[in-house]
């Protein structure tokens, strides 16, 4: 995501502190596909969020986003509902590293409880702001570093090394 020209546009779906890994993912459904899975995403919180979340939208939550377990599936769940970003006050640490391990974008923003549900968000995570388009608000948050942004941007650190390898003629150079 380049610093100054590209932003996440999406509506914003709310919800509060200690959002955890068991409810974005829930357990009983974990043998199952990711998209099956992704059908059980934040039920317990929101029964209509998984059929209702379209490609671009952006969550929006308050203290520790995605604590508990390190299951990877948390951010699946999330990729394969569509959703671009996660924009929170803090990260459970591991979710926070599966995120852009796996390509989604999460943005540290002090002030995310400002954000209503169905805000429209535009949000460049590189200069650290958030546009609440549909109120006329700007939000400040912490700026990603380039490193995460062009992880994110790759689609993760697997399809990032992957790009690397094949532009090299797929060898290895060491």
């Amino acid at each position: 995501m380049p610093p100054d020209n590209r932003s996440l546009t999406g509506k914003a779906w709310v919800f509060g502190d200690e959002v955890n890994t068991d409810v974005l993912a829930p357990g009983q459904y974990m043998s199952g596909s990711i998209p099956n899975l992704a059908k059980h995403c934040l039920e317990s919180v929101d029964p209509d969020f998984a059929a209702n979340v379209r490609t671009g939208d952006i969550v929006v939550a308050g203290e520790n986003f995605g604590v508990g377990s390190s299951r990877e599936q948390a951010v699946e769940v999330l990729r394969a509902l569509g959703v671009s970003a996660v924009v929170a006050k803090t990260f459970g640490g591991i979710f926070f590293r599966n995120a852009y391990n796996l390509g989604l974008y999460a943005i540290v923003c002090g002030e995310a409880d400002q954000i209503q549900p169905g805000d429209i968000l535009s949000v460049n995570a590189a200069a650290g702001k958030i546009t609440v388009s549909s109120r006329k608000l700007a939000l400040t948050c912490d700026p990603v570093p380039a490193f995460l942004l062009e992880m994110a941007e790759q689609g993760g650190l697997i399809a990032g090394l992957e790009a690397r390898l094949s532009a090299r003629g797929g060898k290895n150079s060491t």
